[in-house]
């Protein structure tokens, strides 16, 4: 079995995400984003908007300034590149990867499993016939025209959702509609799956679900490049006993490696697209907080030794970096992380505080505020403000100010 350093896993992983290489000057091409896209295999969506819609920012960190439609259009038009179901959470996949996702779909709480049998009954049906008339439709648009109870639970923190609603999500969830994109306002546009898929073939039936789950396990280790067996698992949030079965069949089969990774007691595993190893990382990259090089907060302090917690809903006041706290990759380590804040009404990009990790080096500030400059120029914002919160705030202050 090889065994591999933690430097090397760590240029793997980088190589596998596409972040080991300084991004191309040359303007994004359709086809690059699909290439990326395609390459990740999951793009997370959140409703969180205080910097950019979570889905933009993987492929920005990838390729550079690049249309957002362009994007927009990938999973809102067809012929679909990608369509939206729950994988990580709530994300866009490939399509080919959709029926296999529904086999292990097991989100249960956001359905209409504890409705009266009645009601569900009724609003079944009725929102079937009524998405089957041809118009992609918001929960909002459907309770109106379908009735039912409008109300919405007293309680529920963040789900307080109408009958209406919670009977789309069960059948969205149990693959019997789809989601032929989102409108403006960021609200799910519902409409038939055979009407979203470009093959409208895979809309109906699951597969065997052991075959499914080795499908997903090959798919997720690509873009990882080498991985635990847990990690591997959390990428497209399957069981983690019957993924590692999963994995032991592809290992059998020599469609995956067996490694040794040092200071690891279990075995990970190498896909063979990612078996050369890199000699050095040169790539420099600002990350979501939903990107997947760091959707497993523990692989990510394995490899980088940096450990990473969203604070978004923690109260203010206990707050230790921010709110939309983002990662900064510079070469082959994490050396930074910075709140930001697009304030659109103005024309800025806010860093409301940097960090300098432990061991960042001389150049940190000057990449990062190059960074930056990129960042705001694709969200067309004219200046960046730092404010002087954080050690490295100071030293990016002195490096940035208004764009050209």
């Amino acid at each position: 079995m090889q065994t591999l350093t933690i430097a090397q896993a760590r240029r793997i992983a980088l190589a596998a995400q596409g972040l080991h290489r300084p991004r191309l000057e040359a303007p994004t091409s359709v086809r690059a984003l699909r290439r990326e896209a395609l390459r990740l295999q999951v793009l997370q969506i959140d409703s969180v908007n205080v910097l950019v819609r979570a889905h933009y920012l993987p492929l920005f960190s990838r390729v550079g300034v690049y249309e957002r439609g362009r994007l927009d259009a990938m999973f809102s038009a067809a012929p679909r590149a990608l369509v939206e179901y729950w994988a990580h959470e709530a994300s866009l996949v490939p399509p080919d990867l959709y029926p296999h996702l529904v086999t292990h779909q097991r989100r249960t709480w956001m359905g209409a499993s504890n409705l009266p049998h009645e009601q569900r009954a009724l609003l079944e049906p009725a929102i079937l016939e009524l998405l089957d008339q041809g118009v992609p439709l918001t929960a909002s648009t459907v309770q109106r025209m379908v009735g039912g109870d409008p109300t919405r639970p007293s309680e529920g923190w963040g789900w307080r959702w109408t009958a209406a609603k919670r009977v789309l999500e069960d059948l969205f969830a149990r693959g019997e509609i789809g989601s032929a994109g989102r409108n403006a306002q960021f609200e799910r546009l519902y409409a038939p799956l055979a009407d979203v898929l470009p093959n409208a073939a895979a809309a109906g039936g699951r597969l065997d679900a052991a075959d499914a789950l080795v499908v997903l396990a090959e798919r997720a280790l690509g873009p990882l490049g080498v991985a635990s067996a847990r990690s591997v698992a959390d990428y497209f949030r399957t069981p983690v006993r019957e993924t590692r079965s999963a994995l032991e069949v592809l290992a059998g089969s020599g469609s995956v490696h067996r490694v040794r990774i040092e200071g690891e007691r279990e075995p990970w595993y190498l896909h063979p697209a990612a078996a050369a190893i890199p000699r050095r990382a040169q790539g420099r990259a600002l990350l979501s907080p939903f990107d997947s090089l760091v959707f497993e907060r523990d692989r990510l302090f394995r490899l980088f030794g940096f450990h990473y917690r969203i604070e978004i809903y923690t109260p203010a006041e206990r707050r230790v970096h921010g709110y939309y706290v983002l990662p900064f990759l510079l070469r082959d380590a994490i050396v930074a992380r910075l709140d930001l804040k697009a304030d659109r009404a103005n024309g800025r990009l806010l860093v409301r505080g940097s960090y300098a990790e432990a061991g960042a080096p001389p150049d940190t500030a000057a990449e990062l505020a190059a960074e930056l400059r990129l960042l705001a120029t694709w969200l067309g914002l004219d200046e960046i403000v730092v404010e002087m919160r954080g050690d490295l705030a100071a030293a990016l202050a002195a490096q940035v100010g208004r764009l050209p």
